[in-house]
């Protein structure tokens, strides 16, 4: 497992993972846009919802400034299936079974849950330029507000 935390300038981890419909999306196919990816721990749990409602929201506009967005958890892709049409997300979920990507990212390791160190996927967010070196890398986020921070960090509000 890498604890190594990825920061602006880095060049992003490709990766190919299966969406909700079982077709296969690479990073580096993304290559003529800003592309945000982000990390949650398990499609249709409270606060995962909230977070990726509010990207389905924005993703609009987030497209009209050039940006994708995909969804990264471990989740298979029946279940990530299920998460779409119950919420009616827009988004591209992805399905990472074996956290390799999370691990790539930096986004899987030790975090503190109620008090405890225990090992899981840490709440993260990413926006990979055009040729695919790291533009922001935000650790740690919070599922409510997340999104109307990152547009500001962005310079889109």
């Amino acid at each position: 497992m890498s604890d190594a935390r990825l920061v602006p300038g880095d060049a992003a981890p490709d990766f190919t993972l299966t969406d909700d419909t079982g077709a296969e999306v690479t990073l580096s196919g993304l290559r003529d846009r800003r592309v945000i990816v982000y990390f949650y721990p398990a499609a249709m749990t409270p606060g995962c919802t909230k977070q990726a409602c509010d990207f389905t929201e924005s993703l609009g506009s987030l497209r009209a400034a050039g940006y994708e967005v995909v969804g990264i958890s471990p989740d298979k892709p029946e279940k990530l299936a299920k998460f779409r049409e119950k919420d009616g997300l827009s988004i591209t979920l992805l399905s990472d079974p074996d956290k390799a990507v999370m691990k790539s990212y930096g986004a899987f390791g030790p975090k503190s849950l109620y008090g405890k160190v225990v090992e899981g996927v840490i709440r993260s967010t990413f926006v990979v330029a055009e040729g695919g070196a790291i533009e922001l890398a935000q650790y740690n986020v919070k599922a409510t507000g997340h999104v109307a921070k990152l547009r500001r960090d962005l310079g889109l509000d």
